[in-house]
This record gives C-alpha cells, structure tokens and sequence, in this order.
C-alpha cells in the first residue's frame, strides 16, 4: 500500500511540473513582441546641409574664365561653355565639369512646346522622381536673345563623392529650349551660395539651335 501511495503521488508531481512547463510555453509565446518593421528602402531623401560660404565662393566662376563655343552636330544645337572643363559627351548629349560646377544639355522628343503652367504639372514632378532631394522649385517664362525659354530654378543634393561619399547642396538653373519636336534641357549647377548668375546668363542667351 505504501509503494503504491508513493508512485501516485509521484505521477502527480510529474504531471503538475508539466502543466507548469507547458503554461510557461505557451506565456512566453503570447507575449513575445512583433519584430521590428524596416524602413523602406524608398524613404524620402533629406537635403544635406549647406556648405560654408567658403567652399561656395571657391566655386565662383571667375570673371577672367575664357568660353568658347561648343557645337553639338548630331543634335543641331550651340552655346559658350568655359574653356578647360572637363567634357563628356553621349550622342547629342553633352556635359562639362570642373570641380562642384557643372553644365549639361540632354535631349529628348516631345509634341508640344513647354510653358511655365505645363512644367509645373510635369517637370517638376519628374524632378521630384530623378532628382535628390528637390526642394525650392520655382518655374517661369523666359525671354532669351535667341528666342524663348522655360526656365526652373531648385536645390538639390548632389551625387555623393565617390571616395567619401559626402554630397553637397547645389542650386540649379534648367533651361527648356523647344523647336520642331525637340526639346534641350540645360542644366547649370554648382553649389548654394556660388555667385555664377551673370556667367550663368551668358550661357544660356547663348543657347541656339543650328
């Protein structure tokens, strides 16, 4: 009688430790929090501050800067461009660089002519998607010696540094030029607080299609 009080009571201390184990389980299940969500990949890239007037004013084009005139044959197209820029070009695109100061013309076919109302329902939010960071967007008509022109004006990141990967904020002046279903976009850059606007200027008045 005695080994049979003792084994019922050990089976039921097995059993009792099991319930206590299985409800541990099944606790520890019911509160274990949710994991973390990423951020997407897509997240809205922020404006990098905007470098000293220092670094800006070195990337002044000087009022001694010699320009030449650059004719692009494919694309029917000519502008002055500062002399000793580094230049690239892809078929009738075109770009020169010289250290944070850059010009580029890139072409594309469109039906109709642009104006200040049309652009802002559409290049700018093509901006918006290709662009880093766009901010201050600012569209309007433009009357240019050798004819007429859309002109928007934004900030923007530029590309990061490929060594230090850094990026600088840069303003942007873009020049849409129209003629027989063509469209030539010219884009002056280099970094906020540069004084480029009279040499800016001459580039763009001298834009004209050949």
């Amino acid at each position: 009688m005695k080994m049979t009080s003792v084994r019922k009571h050990a089976l039921i201390i097995v059993l009792a430790l099991c319930i206590v184990v299985l409800a541990g389980c099944g606790g520890a299940s019911s509160s274990t929090p949710p994991a973390p969500t990423k951020p997407s990949s897509a997240a809205t890239e922020q404006p990098v501050p905007v470098i000293s007037s220092t670094q800006a004013s070195g990337s002044d084009i000087p009022d001694t800067q010699v320009f030449v005139k650059y004719t692009s044959s494919s694309g029917k197209y000519q502008l002055v461009v500062a002399e000793g820029w580094a230049q690239t070009i892809s078929g009738t695109d075109v770009s020169f660089v010289s250290n944070l100061n850059a010009l580029q013309v890139t072409l594309t076919n469109t039906s109709t002519q642009p104006t200040a109302s049309s652009v802002r329902n559409d290049q700018a939010v093509t901006l918006q998607q290709t662009g880093r960071a766009i901010r201050d967007v600012q569209v309007k008509d433009v009357q240019l010696p050798n004819g007429t022109a859309v002109l928007i004006t934004y900030t923007s990141n530029s590309d990061p540094n490929p060594v230090t990967n850094k990026q600088v904020r840069l303003g942007n002046n873009r020049y849409l030029f129209f003629r027989n279903g063509q469209l030539a976009a010219l884009t002056l850059s280099a970094p906020v607080g540069a004084d480029n606007v009279d040499q800016w200027a001459r580039i763009a008045s001298s834009f004209k299609w050949v």
